[in-house]
């Protein structure tokens, strides 16, 4: 992979894998969501992974009539790519967690790349109060859950991906997802460039220490060579220092609330444009370009917002 002038900047502004209760900033109904990604869009995202919610109890839901008031707005008010999710929760079935991005059609669709436990339990130290019976349910259950995502799985979303002509960010979480992908790759059921979205600091995948990222770097670009774009999500506290490690080497950067509900230490981010704007700024400080949505279709040859079902 080589270096490039220009960063594409993806937001995940629709929080999914936390709860409501963690922080009065997470967006749930559709206005809400809308409004988050509009202003993440114009303070420099490119790319907006979006999931949706339930606005009467703020559960994740994968139900395409919840997806598609804030998937008309943001389209007539950004010229953004929209990136659906194909992960919604891992307590979600495969059928399920594939509707959106069955009906809509977008132009990206995220993809885990393997099975894995998912810990999320570890925030019942952190968060003592919460809004809905759900949420703590939710966090309790990790303790005993595995984030299902199989050969077969991934093959038949990546089939789907292919009638629709919806390309992917490929969710790697650890260093055995790369070499799920590069089976895929053999297998010819993926094409290069590879939208590789390195996941640093959920407990069960790879940790979030420095050498881990350079682990990963080196593994992708031993499997990949130039075929590949790689972007850099931190979970946490770990979200801004990763990115700017990564964007050093040649990354592209993932910011947004689903990610890390934090702008600084002890300090909830208002919004996921407030990361975003101070990653921009760590960006230019490097001497970095930010992509526009169309320099990102053009570097990851994506089909066009055109030709969306939405």
């Amino acid at each position: 992979m080589s270096l490039r002038h220009k960063a594409i900047i993806t937001c995940a502004p629709t929080g999914a894998i936390h709860t409501p209760s963690m922080s009065e900033y997470l967006p749930v109904t559709a206005k809400e969501i809308s409004t988050a990604a509009i202003e993440a869009a114009e303070a420099g995202a490119a790319i907006l992974h979006l999931h949706a919610r339930d606005p009467q109890n703020g559960k994740p839901s994968q139900d395409p009539a919840l997806f598609l008031p804030f998937l008309e707005e943001i389209k007539s008010k950004t010229n953004a790519v929209i990136n659906l999710t194909t992960g919604g929760s891992p307590h979600m079935s495969i059928e399920e967690r594939m509707r959106p991005a069955t009906q809509f059609k977008p132009e990206l669709a995220s993809l885990n790349m393997g099975s894995m436990n998912f810990g999320l339990f570890p925030m019942m130290d952190r968060f003592k109060e919460f809004k809905y019976p759900w949420e703590i349910e939710h966090l309790k259950n990790s303790r005993d859950l595995v984030f299902k995502n199989t050969f077969s799985d991934i093959e038949n979303i990546l089939k789907m991906g292919s009638a629709n002509g919806t390309r992917f960010e490929f969710e790697c979480y650890d260093i055995s997802h790369l070499y799920s992908l590069a089976y895929f790759l053999d297998k010819k059921l993926v094409a290069p460039p590879l939208f590789i979205q390195s996941v640093f600091g959920i407990l069960g995948g790879i940790g979030p220490h420095p050498e881990d990222l350079m682990h990963m770097r080196r593994t992708a670009d031993r499997l990949f060579g130039d075929n590949y774009q790689w972007s850099i999500l931190g979970a946490g506290r770990h979200q801004l220092p990763l990115a700017t490690m990564g964007a050093a080497m040649g990354s592209n950067v993932r910011l947004g609330l689903e990610d890390s509900l934090w702008i600084g230490p002890g300090s909830l981010a208002h919004s996921s444009a407030d990361q975003v704007r101070r990653a921009r700024t760590v960006l230019e400080a490097l001497s970095i370009d930010i992509a526009t949505p169309d320099e990102a279709r053009k570097i990851l040859k994506l089909k066009g917002g055109d030709k969306v079902n939405f």
